[in-house]
């Protein structure tokens, strides 16, 4: 028996389960767990190491009777010649050694973990979850002596059902993290364009209210600048859809260029971009783009080139609907002015006038 009696041992396990299933943070569980295997053991330092396939990218979770910073140097990776948390994780069994002792590496020398942590002696136990049918370490527990601690047997099988708390409650965080990771990732492919990494139709849309709302309580101006790709459909059939695709994205890459800060750059349709620009400077920014495009070397043989139709807010139109209105009607007049036209829509007479 170590430390604790039978009714200790069994509050100690049963205060780490519930640590581990009850709150939704990390820390508590693994401060439950050390809390426990420190006490069982006799110990007065402990550490949880979160571990990743590459060595260097180990970090310190929780820590128990060290001084602040005393463990950083655990953070820079197994970099020493013998590294008992290191060994514990390659081999994914319990190893210890004492201080001035051969080290459990194999080495003729003195395991460097133990002396640079100030430890009479140091055990490191792997924590292991199964994925799939396959054991895998996805953390360590390093729990140390002092001179002046009194190391105990501990009570049979205790420090190895914490230790199995440990590696479930960090499993557990890692499906966490990996599930908020994913659900960032899909909320940001519902705003993205696939094909061209540009804002979709949902995200034009939610941008234009937005900015046709400022520039009514600003009393300024937002223009829409719509760019269509010129004969896109008979350079697509002719040329087959990767050179579709490059010339797509390469009138992409000049828009997210060409504009400015302040503008958003969206996908609308198949071969359709438009712009929402902010301020006077709509037409500027057609300009600028439609020399860009200009400027693009031929794919597949065929020229890019592209129409635009510009609208602004609140000259040409009094609402975002009006506005978008207004610009795909100035596109359909560029468009019967040939390959590269850009026209601006006319003023609406309804529209309020801006101050």
């Amino acid at each position: 028996m170590g430390d604790l009696d039978s009714a200790g041992a069994a509050d100690t396990l049963a205060a780490a389960i519930r640590a581990t299933a009850r709150s939704a943070s990390l820390d508590e569980a693994l401060d439950a767990v050390l809390k426990g295997v420190v006490q069982d053991l006799g110990a007065d330092r402990g550490l949880v190491v979160a571990t990743d396939e590459d060595p260097s990218r180990r970090r310190v979770l929780r820590s128990l009777g060290f001084a602040e910073g005393q463990l950083a140097f655990i953070d820079a990776g197994a970099t020493e010649a013998y590294d008992l948390l290191a060994v514990a994780v390659a081999k994914q069994r319990s190893v210890d050694a004492a201080a001035g002792s051969a080290s459990a590496a194999g080495g003729s020398g003195p395991d460097a973990l133990v002396d640079r942590l100030g430890l009479a002696r140091l055990r490191a136990r792997p924590l292991v979850v199964g994925r799939g049918g396959i054991e895998q370490v996805v953390g360590v527990i390093g729990i140390g002596w002092t001179a002046e601690a009194h190391e105990a047997p501990g009570t049979p099988g205790l420090v190895e059902a914490l230790a199995d708390l440990a590696a479930l409650a960090l499993d557990r965080a890692h499906l966490a993290s990996g599930m908020a990771e994913r659900g960032e990732w899909l909320e940001r492919l519902s705003h993205i364009d696939p094909l061209t990494g540009l804002a979709n139709r949902r995200t034009f849309d939610r941008v234009l209210e937005l900015e046709v709302a400022r520039a009514i309580r600003q009393q300024s101006e937002v223009a829409v600048a719509v760019f269509d790709v010129d004969a896109f459909r008979e350079v697509n059939e002719a040329a087959g859809r990767t050179a579709g695709d490059d010339i797509l994205r390469a009138v992409a890459a000049v828009l997210a260029e060409q504009v400015r800060l302040v503008d958003t750059v969206a996908r609308i349709g198949g071969d359709e971009f438009i712009v929402v620009a902010p301020g006077t400077g709509g037409l500027a920014v057609a300009d600028r783009v439609m020399r860009a495009i200009q400027a693009l070397p031929t794919v597949g043989g065929h020229a890019i080139s592209v129409s635009a139709g510009v609208a602004r807010f609140p000259v040409d139109a009094g609402s975002a609907d009006e506005l978008l209105v207004g610009a795909l009607d100035a596109l359909e007049r560029a468009r019967t002015g040939g390959r590269g036209a850009v026209a601006s829509a006319p003023a609406a007479a309804s529209a309020p006038a801006a101050s």
